[in-house]
Order: C-alpha cells, then sequence, then structure tokens
C-alpha cells in the first residue's frame, strides 16, 4: 500500500472574503461578479481594504484534495507558498485538513504568497481579485519524485501549464508516480490556456496522462471541431480515459472505447465556485477505491451537486453519507 492515494499539483492560493455593497465596489474599480487577475500592488491595496476578513485555503486542485480528505483518502500537495504570514496559515490549513502540505513556505526575496480577495455582494455576487504571486512560479525542483513515487494517482492542474516550470513540474511528477506503477492525470481548467499551449496539451495527455478531466468548453478548445462528440472521440484515441462533464446535460466517460453516460438532476446552485474540483473529487475517489465508471461518475456528481448547494468551494457535508443515501458505498 502506498502512502498517498491522491498527490495533487496545482496553484496554492489564500482565498480571503469579505462582505461589500456595490458602492464599495464602485469606489475601489472592482468590477463585479468575475475573476480578474491582479499585480502585487493592486493586492496589497484590496487586501488592506478588507474589513472582518475571512480566510481559506484555496486553489483548483488544492479544492479537490479538501473533497478527497472528506471522504476519507490519504491524499498530499504539492504547492508553493513563501514564507509569510499567509503561507504558514495555507500549509498549517491544509494539514489541519488532513493533507500533507509536502513543501515548507519558501524564505527570502521570493514573491508573496498567492490570494484572491472575493468581495461577496449583499446579492450573493462574488467578485474575485487573484495575484498569483509565488504560485505561479511553481518548478520541477518543487517536485520530490520520492513524493510521486509513494501515489496511486496524481492530479495535476491544468492553470499551471503556462509557464515552462509548469510543464516541467508536471512532466517530472506525472513520470515518477508511472514509472512506480501509478496513474497520472490533469483538470484542463481553462479553455484559454489550451488556446495558447495546444501543441504541448496535447503531446503531454498522449504520451504522459493516464485520465484527463475537462467541461465541455476545455475538451472542445483541444481540438476546435465543430462537435463535442468529434472532440470526445480525437481525445479518446490518445488518452485511455476521458471524462467530460456536460453541466445540466450529464458526464460522459470514455475508458479504452467503452463510453459511460451519467445523468444529472438541474438544481439552482446557490453558488456554482467549486463544482468542477468537487466532482473531480468524487470521481476520483471512484478511481482510487476501484468503482465501476458508472459509479465514479456519479460519485463525482454527488460531491458537485453539495458543494453547490451553499457558499464556498468545499463540502461542509459528510460525502461518505451522502454517497451511502445514493447507494453508491
Amino acid at each position: 500500500m502506498k502512502k498517498y492515494q491522491v498527490v495533487g499539483i496545482g496553484n496554492a492560493i489564500v482565498d480571503v472574503l469579505t462582505r461589500a455593497d456595490d458602492s464599495f465596489l464602485e469606489h475601489m474599480g472592482i468590477t463585479k461578479g468575475i475573476m480578474q487577475l491582479i499585480e502585487r500592488e493592486r493586492a496589497e491595496l484590496l487586501y488592506g481594504a478588507m474589513d472582518g476578513r475571512v480566510q481559506a485555503p484555496g486553489g483548483s486542485v488544492a479544492n479537490t484534495l479538501a473533497g478527497l480528505g472528506n471522504l476519507g483518502l490519504r491524499t498530499a500537495f504539492i504547492g508553493r507558498v513563501h514564507d509569510d504570514a499567509l503561507g504558514r496559515f495555507y500549509a498549517e490549513a491544509m494539514e489541519k485538513d488532513g493533507t500533507a502540505f509536502v513543501n515548507p513556505p519558501v524564505p527570502g526575496g521570493e514573491l508573496p504568497t498567492s490570494r484572491s480577495m472575493i468581495f461577496v455582494s449583499p446579492d450573493g455576487e462574488r467578485s474575485m481579485n487573484t495575484y498569483l504571486g509565488i504560485s505561479a512560479e511553481l518548478g520541477p525542483d518543487d517536485v520530490d519524485e520520492a513524493v510521486a513515487a509513494e501515489a496511486e494517482i496524481v492530479f495535476l492542474e491544468g492553470y499551471l501549464f503556462d509557464k515552462d516550470k509548469g510543464k516541467e513540474a508536471f512532466i517530472r511528477l506525472a513520470r515518477a508516480c508511472r514509472a512506480a506503477g501509478g496513474k497520472a492525470g490533469i483538470a484542463i481548467s481553462d479553455p484559454f490556456c489550451v488556446e495558447r499551449h495546444r501543441a504541448d496539451f496535447l503531446q503531454l495527455i498522449e504520451h504522459e496522462m493516464d485520465y484527463v478531466i475537462g467541461n465541455e468548453a476545455e475538451i472542445r478548445s483541444l481540438y476546435q471541431d465543430n462537435s463535442l462528440e468529434a472532440d470526445l472521440e480525437r481525445v479518446a484515441a490518445i488518452c485511455p480515459l476521458v471524462i467530460c462533464t456536460r453541466s445540466g446535460d450529464g458526464v460522459t466517460i470514455l475508458k479504452d472505447g467503452v463510453r459511460t453516460d451519467v445523468p444529472v438532476t438541474r438544481i439552482v446552485p446557490v453558488d456554482a465556485t467549486g463544482a468542477g474540483d468537487q466532482f473531480a473529487a468524487g470521481f476520483l475517489y471512484g478511481l482510487a477505491t476501484g468503482t465501476d465508471m458508472q459509479t465514479a461518475g456519479r460519485m463525482g456528481t454527488v460531491a458537485a451537486t453539495e458543494v453547490i448547494t451553499h457558499m464556498g468551494p468545499r463540502p461542509e457535508a459528510s460525502l461518505p453519507e451522502l454517497f451511502r443515501e445514493a447507494g453508491l458505498l
């Protein structure tokens, strides 16, 4: 038995939340309801203007690992934080939630720890202002091959693919895991990132990955065919396991040429943040525990449904209990 069932690599971002009305957003020049990347000076200004702020560890793959921790799996996270107050908070919070934070905070003259300042309006809208900071500098030197070899499954965050050092970190992690008998996969994360690096993305999926997870827009960005079905067939020809989430239309899974369609029940979300992250948690739980694809897909939809019924990108209810209620455990 390996030390870790799932090891993730991704952006280590502290979510900093506060409530703010529309007049405050207008005064601060914050565009309501969207996520925008900001620079360090702007990040420090907004952070200082947040009254009654609440902090939580965030980042897409980190959120998935939180869901897997809720389900009781042994997990670890490869990320990069600075040895500042936010970085120490992030590392300690991940450990407290049951995920090993394997890289210690980086001292010295590095960039500050990444943070996303999230202003929640009275109508529930979230206005996100993200400073990537040190997490965007993650590279192959941050990947301990001994940790990778102790992973049954590794999960990569597509957002990190924009820099060459991020690509190198992915390949180092995937190869070390697979050489030790594990499986490697990626969440595409962002169709715009694919458009900037399409050839490299396809090369990675074909030669280094055992599975790929993406929503309809992300899968279509890989080839830009006129139909999702054509794109699914093409990516399934180069990767043995392809998982495509299709919002209210359910989930399509292609494993070794066999197609599985998983239906979903449409609900009105309270907050859709984290739906994809928690679908991945449920699905990877099924993959790690050896379930069939229909069951793994349903586990993903149950976890995603839970997270969109409340504010925040991480589960609040017991996912094992929800799985049992759905007849999945």
